[in-house]
């Protein structure tokens, strides 16, 4: 792999000491060159790119991004890495002066201190990678993560945060860096960075799941070589194989492809590289091999990926090139994982991140906000009762005694302990009610299709009460995949059903009762939520759990194969009386 330092800088690209910022030194960075000039199509610049971007056009931007290999000199990045970012933001873009107002507040002064600035807790103080920032740069980049953490309370755990900062900071100023992060921090529609612990061991968990099936040799290949440690101490630093511990070009191609594609690129580099060690020692006499059996397994992989033997190209032609490794099972891996894991904790009583809510739980604020959902329990008569109904939630035209109230409070609170719970933190609000926004499908899509998640909340004419907790957003209807054809269902294993009248009962989908992997949970299983302008359906396979029409009138419900549910009221066919749903404020 042709190798060269500064003096053979590539013509066609700027001085090296001009093509960073100057908070960076470049004197410690290579740069690669993947083959002979000539021999590939000219780099797309970003000019070329730019109306991709704006025109929303994902799948063609991805396949650019893949297949244009960068020097790390290449000027694009100071306008393609933000542009990527700014993709994800959630709400409003921040205004001009927002981050140095922010620093003000902080610390006071936009001056940077000579002081060792404090980094918030979340940081993993043993990864705080700085690459090849200068000592100002790493003091930069310090601030913008407090600022980070000062910004987003929510934040209890995030050790790849401070490592992508500092990466970014290479290519933009300080104030574009900040954007760029909080544009990823609240990103809804992909993950890019964990923010807690729990979400951390479900990422490395599910590489390791992943891995069983789509790099299966070279699984079983580092389960062999892994010992008495075990895999799973493996799998545990799987982000530093990529973070901490690839050349710094190999890593900025990746981040490439990571800020359009988000962290499933992480996932498909991981998997690369253990195939690649893999492939590299396999042969007992290989110096990979000797390093694995004589300093352990995790050492051989660390210095493996310092002294990556391939190219970035081909690094990553070996992660793209992974087959039937797609976004939708990887997050159904992830789902199914992240609710073992929260399922693990209730039965043994441990905490890898603590709720609000008190483990979920109703606490006096989550109280206000249960009763604030009551409304489909308890129907308004007119426009007075209607406003007192969602702060007086128990109106005496419907419930008579106390007994009944205190019926629905207990029910309600039920619902609350069904919930994810990071959703408990957040307060419900109430998005459309046929009732007030009218019997209609369009109306329903133009409140509700870009919220995620979703609380829909049935009340029939025969009294019966029940609904769904729904993953994703509405809008996803309207999705297509990677071919370009639409997606008839979509949605993750957090959905699930419930019951509140007559009977109380929650149904989860069948992948998390399952005993068998994920790779063989039949996809009639795996049909969560399905729409268009004619109805909505709610599972599926070998049924409907819960079928409505285009007027929001009429409905029916069946079992389905996806929760295994039982009619979720006894005639199976049911005429609407109140539809209600329910976002939650901030999630």
């Amino acid at each position: 792999m042709p190798s060269v330092m500064l003096s053979a800088v590539l013509e066609e690209e700027p001085d090296l000491y001009e093509a960073f910022p100057p908070h960076v030194d470049p004197s410690g960075i290579t740069i690669l060159t993947d083959s002979p000039p000539g021999k590939k199509a000219p780099l797309k610049n970003f000019e070329e790119i730019q109306p991709l971007i704006q025109q929303g056009r994902k799948r063609e931007l991805k396949l650019i991004i893949r297949e244009n290999s960068w020097p790390i000199n290449s000027p694009v990045r100071a306008s393609l890495w933000p542009a990527l970012c700014r993709q994800h933001q959630h709400g409003k873009s921040m205004l001009d002066g927002f981050y140095w107002d922010m620093v003000t507040q902080v610390f006071g002064t936009v001056e940077l201190p000579d002081k060792p600035i404090m980094l918030p807790p979340f940081v993993e103080a043993t990864h705080c990678l700085g690459y090849h920032l200068t000592r100002k740069g790493r003091a930069v980049a310090d601030r913008v993560v407090s600022v980070l953490g000062y910004a987003c309370p929510d934040i209890t755990y995030s050790p790849s945060l401070y490592p992508i900062t500092a990466a970014l900071l290479h290519f933009m100023p300080e104030e574009e860096c900040y954007h760029c992060m909080a544009s990823l921090v609240a990103s809804k529609e992909k993950m890019f960075i964990t923010q807690t612990k729990l979400l951390n061991e479900v990422t490395w968990k599910t590489v390791m799941q992943i891995a069983k099936k789509h790099a299966k040799s070279a699984a079983q290949h580092l389960s062999r070589l892994s010992g008495a440690i075990g895999p799973e101490r493996i799998y545990a630093d799987w982000q530093w194989w990529i973070l901490a511990a690839l050349p710094f070009p190999h890593l900025v191609r990746v981040l490439d492809c990571f800020f359009h594609e988000g962290i499933k690129v992480f996932y498909r580099v991981a998997l690369a590289i253990l195939i690649l060690f893999h492939k590299h020692t396999t042969n007992q006499n290989s110096e990979w091999y000797a390093e694995a059996t004589k300093n352990g397994v995790d050492h051989a992989i660390d210095k493996f990926c310092r002294n990556m033997p391939v190219s970035p190209t081909k690094l990553l032609r070996t992660a793209f090139t992974i087959r039937a490794l797609s976004s939708q099972y990887i997050s159904r891996v992830f789902i199914k994982t992240e609710m073992t894991l929260k399922s693990k904790q209730v039965i043994t009583g441990s905490r890898l991140v603590r709720s609000r809510s008190s483990d979920n739980l109703p606490t006096s604020q989550s109280q206000v906000n249960i009763q604030m959902m009551s409304h489909t329990l308890t129907i308004r008569e007119s426009p007075r009762s209607s406003h007192m109904a969602m702060w007086f939630p128990f109106p005496n035209a419907v419930f008579q005694d106390r007994h009944q109230a205190s019926d629905l409070r207990q029910k309600l609170f039920t619902l609350w302990s069904w919930l994810p719970v990071r959703i408990t933190m957040y307060q419900p609000v109430l998005l459309y009610t046929t009732e007030e926004h009218g019997c209609s499908l369009t109306t329903f899509y133009v409140r509700v299709e870009h919220h995620e998640p979703t609380l829909l909340m049935i009340k029939t004419c025969n009294n019966e009460v029940f609904g769904a907790y729904c993953s994703t957003r509405w809008f996803e209807r309207n999705q297509k995949d990677e071919r370009g054809n639409r997606q008839a269902y979509f949605g993750t294993g957090e959905t699930f059903l419930f019951s509140l009248q007559p009977t109380r009962a929650k149904y989860p989908w069948v992948g998390c009762l399952e005993d068998n992997q994920e790779d063989k949970t039949p996809h009639a299983n795996s049909l969560f939520m399905a729409a268009d302008n004619t109805m909505i359906t709610i599972g599926g396979g070998d049924g409907q759990a819960i079928w409505m029409d285009e007027n929001i009138r009429y409905g029916k419900t069946d079992r389905c194969s996806t929760f295994n549910n039982p009619p979720l009221c006894p005639s199976g066919d049911f005429e609407i009386r109140v539809l209600e749903v329910y976002g939650f404020a901030g999630a």
